[in-house]
């Protein structure tokens, strides 16, 4: 039997509650289910919704071997591993919140809070390190290359780089 085709995942990850520990240990998990990944800069970025510590940002692109449902249902057990609650407000501290932001050239929405591209493509904690690693990346919708994205809004940043390392 043939092995599933891989399709390009871009994902978000964030956490603002021990967030070198669990951001460490996301990418190690990623890269032991999927093999190689496309790692972004770390930068910090205020908490946004609502007043709370600093969030740390970085993107991963992937090769993925699930579908875009599949991939979500896996990556909210990884969350769930690292202590994800999921009955506090939406906007609210986090150990760790991992989005696919772009799946392909794929536009879907649903089931549940599944939505490709994802909205916070628009929010700079999201944008800036796509736009690192995938800056010929073109959005599904528009068109718009993601460096072009983020060139426009880049003025604006207040973020700072991290390493999560140091």
């Amino acid at each position: 039997m043939p092995a599933a085709a891989k399709q390009r995942a871009w994902l978000s990850l964030g956490s603002n509650l021990e967030p070198e520990r669990h951001l460490r240990a996301a990418l190690a998990e990623l890269r032991e289910r999927f093999g190689d990944l496309v790692v972004s800069p770390v930068y910090r970025f205020p908490a946004v919704g609502f007043d709370g510590p600093d969030f740390l940002n970085l993107a991963v692109g992937l090769d993925s071997d699930l579908d875009p449902f599949a991939l979500n249902d896996w990556l909210h057990a990884l969350e769930d591993r690292h202590g994800r609650r999921r009955d506090v407000p939406r906007f609210s501290s986090r150990t760790l919140d991992v989005d696919i932001v772009l799946f392909d050239d794929l536009v879907l929405s649903g089931p549940g809070n599944l939505q490709i591209p994802r909205k916070e493509l628009a929010e700079a904690f999201v944008l800036k390190p796509l736009a690192d690693i995938a800056p010929d990346v073109r959005h599904p919708l528009g068109g718009e290359r993601l460096a072009d994205l983020w060139r426009a809004q880049a003025a604006a940043d207040t973020s700072e780089r991290v390493d999560l390392d140091g």
